[in-house]
């Protein structure tokens, strides 16, 4: 004959006493449900154990989403910090060359990027040193080559922000930094009436920073405060 272990009396009234121990321990209930339907036997069917079981799976599936929101809301917090301090420094340089050296180089780095490039389009084809000198941030194009760059060349209107993963940069965007491009952001930029567009590039060595997937609301909010900036010095 076998006989049933007799439980620690100290034991037993804590657990009398504070019931809540148990509840709120999910490996001990789970461990309770199990040796209940063990007494149970097999052909009894338990409906309130496969509503617990259900009950258990939502919540399980209710704490993914939790914890799934409470990171996409610290990821969010993070990037509007970021961005936010690429903007201040964008706004320090009194000088249009200080402004643009450092658009490739701290603000580059604040928002963790491998390469930002400012394409602007130009009917003209002089060779301007100062234009030269700038070289590792600015390029140059034709009129109408942002339009077709954004779209692939299909017969569709440029979105402002466009982000996706490439086989490898375009040369006359990023220069000889093209062939470790994997992914990259383009933002369409408004200079005014009367002036042609531009267009300023941000390219990832890693294929998934950006993705058509994620938002885009905070690159739109660069785009408009880099707009304001250059129309200052354009002015």
């Amino acid at each position: 004959m076998s006989s049933m272990p007799e439980m620690n009396p100290s034991l037993r009234e804590r657990l009398i006493s504070q019931p809540d121990v148990i509840l709120e321990d999910q490996d001990l209930m789970r461990a309770l449900i199990s040796a209940n339907e063990r007494a149970m036997g097999g052909n009894i069917v338990d409906l309130r154990g496969i509503a617990m079981d259900r009950l258990e799976a939502r919540l399980d599936r209710l704490e993914d989403t939790h914890r799934a929101v409470i990171a996409a809301a610290y990821e969010n917090l993070a990037g509007t910090n970021q961005v936010h301090r690429a903007v201040l420094r964008m706004l320090d340089p009194v000088e249009f060359e200080g402004f643009l050296h450092d658009l490739g180089t701290e603000v580059a780095h604040i928002l963790r990027v491998d390469s930002i490039r400012l394409v602007l389009e130009t009917a003209r084809k002089e060779n301007d040193p100062a234009i030269n000198r700038l070289g590792d941030v600015l390029s140059l194009a034709e009129p109408g080559f942002i339009a077709r760059y954004l779209t692939d060349g299909r017969n569709a209107p440029p979105r402002q922000v466009t982000l996706r993963q490439i086989h490898e940069g375009e040369r006359r965007v990023y220069g000889a930094d093209c062939e470790f491009i994997r992914s990259e952001a383009c933002l369409l930029l408004d200079f005014g009436e009367g002036r042609l567009p531009g267009m300023l590039v941000m390219g990832a060595e890693d294929p998934h920073q950006f993705t058509p997937q994620q938002g885009t609301d905070l690159l739109a909010f660069f785009a408009g405060v880099f707009e304001r900036a250059m129309r200052r010095w354009l002015s």
